[in-house]
């Protein structure tokens, strides 16, 4: 750095900077002004407010100290007793003086001078030593880089969501640093497509998504990832006109990133046919973006407002026979034919998995003969349900489960004209069955209980907890609901620590107290677990 300012070398010397870190010029020239304010404050003390201006013109360098007006019997702030319990010296109160002019004073430098006005001194133009250039020539750079971070920053926190490229720098134990531009980007292990970290090598570009921006001491940390749906989205965008577009919109994407990936797209013109133009001619358009994920499989399949249908398109190749939804439990069970119940399943299960991901149900798969098995443990279970609490015969029970009456609580709240419309019932059968139902809920925790949900539940119960002598059916169900799903669970616990877990104030206490004291002996005293 030249030790002479003030010259049009200055502007040049802007210009250059400017065009090499790709920044404005006036922000290089604010950088050598802030160096020539370092500068000049060594020079007239350390404790002077200093302002340095360059020409933008003619790069002429003008420095000035600015001082306060205040008022002729102003009385500088004076400070506590140092640590010795003295007064500070006179040194240290003149100090306090420093960048403060008494009004007459400044009067004779400015006629209409107010108090609390700034009066600007020019000083004298200086020459710098070797150590002041040094200091300049730091500061300066020291402000480039950051001006550069802000950039940086400032470019980046509008691109989250985009998708930038970079060139590999370096190939790090937790993860890859990229160069994008005079930027630097990370992707860390776990946002890296399976495998992938085994096959990126410096210098090769590569492309992924700005998922998060933050802005630090030393520039902004760029956190980039290939795993997150956004990327795959954009990536479509990039290749299908239609989505860039907004003629098709993607509703929906399930990944297990490397492997497989489904995408739910969806389109108002009935001219267009979404997926056929996500795959493109002779598929290649999808083909580009599989190409980009390093060989993930992509299902495209045509999205719909009914729950049913989707979930059909989603689990293709799989042939559904039935599907069933539960809003309640926002759960859907698909029923296949027997030899389709793999391929719905999918290796591992990843066919399921990903569709349940894309439409946001838990997905239970079932055979047809599961189905239908289990349909008549369902109605066995509520026909045996209504015989024992409301002491009717098997042939009226059978009569109310068929007319979907699930659980005690159902009758007790239904009209007497509704069940008196049951082939065979009239009304005041119905009074009759509607009275013992309310009679039943009274006293019994489990009138509300859906026996349909109950015997579903039944058949996901641990066997080795209905093994437990004096286990019910109806207090494994209870506690499967409450997430005691093992022995050792069960033998953990008190018997008020139970009947608080399951809700249950009716359940006999021997039979909890037997229940338990069984599960304990299990666990603690022999080796059936």
């Amino acid at each position: 750095m030249s030790q002479n300012f003030g010259s049009a070398e200055i502007i040049l010397i802007a210009e250059a900077v400017a065009r090499e870190k790709n920044i404005p010029k006036d922000a290089v020239i604010e950088a050598l002004e802030e160096a020539i304010r370092v500068a000049a404050r060594r020079k007239y003390g350390h404790e002077s407010t200093i302002r340095a201006e360059i020409d933008r013109r003619t790069g002429e360098v003008k420095i000035f100290r600015e001082m306060l007006v205040v008022a002729d019997d102003y009385l500088p702030p004076v400070e506590e007793e140092n640590e010795h319990g003295h007064d500070h010296d006179e040194k240290s109160a003149r100090k306090q003086e420093v960048n403060v002019i008494r009004m007459s004073e400044a009067k004779h430098k400015k006629a209409d001078a107010a108090e609390g006005d700034i009066i600007s001194e020019q000083l004298p133009a200086i020459d710098l030593g070797r150590v002041a250039a040094q200091s300049a020539k730091q500061v300066i750079m020291y402000r480039v880089k950051e001006i550069e971070r802000d950039k940086n920053y400032e470019e980046f926190k509008d691109r989250v969501g985009k998708i930038v490229s970079g060139v590999v720098e370096k190939v790090e134990h937790s993860g890859v640093l990229l160069k994008i531009g005079s930027a630097e980007a990370v992707i860390r292990n776990e946002f890296l497509i399976r495998d992938e970290k085994n096959r990126i090598k410096q210098g090769d570009r590569i492309r992924a998504l700005v998922y998060e921006v933050n802005k630090e001491s030393k520039g902004p940390q760029i956190l980039l990832s290939r795993t997150h749906n956004e990327f795959l989205s954009e990536l479509f965008a990039q290749e299908v006109p239609e989505i860039y577009d907004r003629i098709i919109e993607i509703k929906s994407i399930a990944r297990d990133p490397g492997a497989r990936a489904k995408v739910a797209v969806y389109t108002h013109d009935q001219s267009i046919d979404p997926v056929g133009s996500c795959v493109g001619m002779r598929g290649s358009r999808v083909q580009a973006v599989i190409t980009e994920l390093n060989g993930e499989k992509i299902d495209i399949i045509e999205w719909s407002n009914d729950p049913a249908t989707t979930i059909v398109n989603a689990l293709a190749p799989a042939e559904v026979s039935k599907v069933i939804i539960d809003e309640d439990n926002n759960r859907i069970e698909v029923v296949v034919p027997d030899e389709q119940l793999s391929i719905a399943i999918g290796r591992r299960g990843q066919n399921v998995r990903l569709a349940s991901m894309l439409i946001g149900w838990d997905i239970d798969v079932l055979t047809e003969e599961a189905e239908s098995k289990r349909r008549v443990e369902e109605f066995s279970a509520v026909t045996q349900k209504f015989m024992e609490a409301l002491d009717v015969e098997e042939i009226l029970a059978q009569l109310l489960a068929s007319e979907g009456y699930n659980s005690i609580q159902s009758i007790a709240d239904a009209a007497v004209s509704d069940i008196a419309s049951v082939e065979g019932l009239d009304e005041a059968i119905a009074q009759e069955l509607i009275s013992r139902a309310k009679d039943y809920s009274l006293t019994h925790d489990d009138a509300d209980i859906n026996q349909s949900q109950a015997a579903r539940v039944s058949v996901e119960l641990n066997q080795a907890m209905l093994d437990i002598p004096n286990m019910t059916e109806e207090l494994a169900t209870k506690l499967h609901a409450a997430e005691i799903n093992t022995i050792q669970d069960l033998a953990d616990l008190s018997r008020d620590e139970l009947l608080e877990k399951i809700s249950a104030k009716n359940i006999d206490h021997k039979l909890i107290d037997s229940v338990i004291m069984a599960a304990r002996d299990k666990v603690y005293f022999s080796d059936g677990k």
